[in-house]
């Protein structure tokens, strides 16, 4: 509730005191000197209170104001009102900020507060523990001066919007882990997350090498497997009645010398160093290589392949794993579409980067399914897809070579309106070269159905992953 206003009251006051004053110098035939008197008198009084408040604002800590009367007193209870409350707020702020650098500084992770240019404001306790922060010395500087490692410096020269998070060693602790995280927040400030990850990455390392190793070992008892079974195919030849039970133990061979195959590959991929971006991927040629195996994947079903390439430009990475994503995404569309469907590739370049795409006029996938796609062994379960094998990796090795170029996998479809798989490259990978055949920018017919053996790991067009 507003407090009551103390004019009426004072004018009143005033009129009482002065009309009193007034009179006697009229009846004394003194008026002027009078009120030229009583302006003097307060004038001096104002002018005391004024001084008495300008000193009790700039030396006096103390919260209670000077003693006065009349209007001064309403003024000097009002100052007095709006400094309690400031300080009452500024209690609750301090309390506030106390509460939240306490709960920062029990936080497990590292916590840094960085101005706009990176130089180091605040971080907690754990950030001393994890990042090597030492205070005084370390503020003010540039949190690039002291983590020094090429990946992390950077990680934080990357645009804002494509942060993200690394994973690096620890500057104190080479055999510990961090996931680290830049967050922008108020103007043009940053906080530097960084967790404890060392378990996980330990973990996952194992993870890698036991699907290796088990892969590896599982070469051989499968080849030994197809051998022995084309051997007893070959003496069973008198026997039919057995023929069957031999082609399936090939098949099914067969199905786990993909499945070893593509989990070797995956391995090499999430383990293996950055690909040579010295190496210029004709990236027209390779489609058009590609295309004339998924026509020969089509065999009898009668698909439509089409390419639509622009030439004069060369993709910069490694030409086996670029071919072993395009493979897996031009066999997917094969295998899952209906006989008779059309199938597209293209290739073009813009401003953005390069982009292949791949697209069917299939029977499309649900949205609740597209999220999970590339995830390892994910496949769609119902019967548009039953009997047609595949390894469920084929689009997880997509994602990871997607990963590894700089890349992004980008899959849009619906029920009934076919499925389109486009990777995205960015522009910095891509370089102009000389174009020796311009008649290859053309759309290529329908033809017969290819060998779907592969011929290596890092050319393995792959079973499919998921269907659509």
């Amino acid at each position: 509730m507003p407090p009551m206003n103390p004019w009426p009251r004072l004018l009143r006051l005033y009129a009482v005191l002065a009309l009193p004053i007034l009179l006697a110098g009229w009846l004394g035939g003194r008026l002027l000197e009078v009120a030229l008197a009583a302006a003097l008198a307060a004038a001096a009084w104002h002018f005391y209170n004024v001084a008495r408040m300008e000193r009790w604002l700039r030396l006096e800590r103390k919260l209670d104001p000077p003693l006065s009367r009349g209007l001064w007193g309403e003024v000097f209870d009002g100052l007095y009102r709006q400094r309690k409350r400031q300080r009452g707020r500024q209690k609750k702020l301090r309390q506030l900020l106390r509460r939240y650098r306490d709960s920062a500084k029990a936080m497990p992770d590292a916590t840094v507060v960085l101005r706009r240019d990176y130089r180091v404001e605040w971080w907690n306790d754990a950030a001393s523990t994890l990042l090597g922060l030492s205070w005084p010395t370390d503020e003010g500087q540039r949190i690039t001066n002291i983590y020094r490692h090429p990946e992390f410096v950077a990680f934080m020269e990357r645009p804002e919007r494509s942060h993200g998070t690394a994973t690096l060693p620890s500057p104190v602790n080479e055999h510990l882990h961090l996931e680290i995280r830049l967050v922008p927040y108020g103007e043009k400030q940053y906080l530097l997350l960084a967790r404890d990850v060392t378990h996980l990455v330990h973990l996952e390392t194992m993870r890698r090498d036991f699907v290796a190793n088990v892969s590896h070992e599982l070469r051989t008892p499968l080849t030994v497997i197809y051998g022995v079974s084309e051997t007893l195919e070959d003496e069973l030849g008198d026997h039919p009645e057995l023929t069957d039970s031999v082609h399936l133990l090939q098949e099914q061979a067969q199905r786990m010398k993909l499945l070893v195959d593509d989990l070797l590959l995956l391995s090499r991929l999430e383990t293996a160093a950055e690909p040579d971006f010295g190496e210029r991927v004709e990236v027209v040629r390779l489609l058009e290589q590609l295309v004339e195996e998924g026509r020969v994947l089509s065999g009898e079903a009668g698909h439509t392949l089409s390419l639509e390439a622009e030439p004069g430009w060369c993709l910069a990475g490694s030409e086996g794993e670029l071919r072993s994503a395009f493979a897996n995404l031009i066999g997917n569309a094969v295998k899952y579409t209906p006989p008779g469907g059309r199938i597209a590739v293209r290739w073009r370049v813009d401003e953005a980067g390069g982009h292949c795409e791949v697209a069917d006029d299939g029977p499309g996938i649900a949205g609740h399914h597209l999220p999970r796609l590339t995830e390892r062994f994910y496949r769609i379960d119902d019967g548009r897809t039953a009997g047609r094998g595949g390894t469920g990796l084929g689009l997880a090795i997509v994602k990871h070579v997607m990963v590894r170029h700089g890349g992004e996998l980008v899959i849009q479809s619906a029920l009934g309106r076919g499925s389109t798989f486009r990777c995205r490259f960015p522009r910095e990978r891509l370089f102009a070269a000389t174009v020796t055949d311009p008649s290859r920018n053309h759309q290529h017919g329908v033809s017969g159905p290819p060998d779907t053996r592969r011929q290596g790991p890092a050319e393995t067009g792959g079973p499919p992953t998921a269907s659509h």
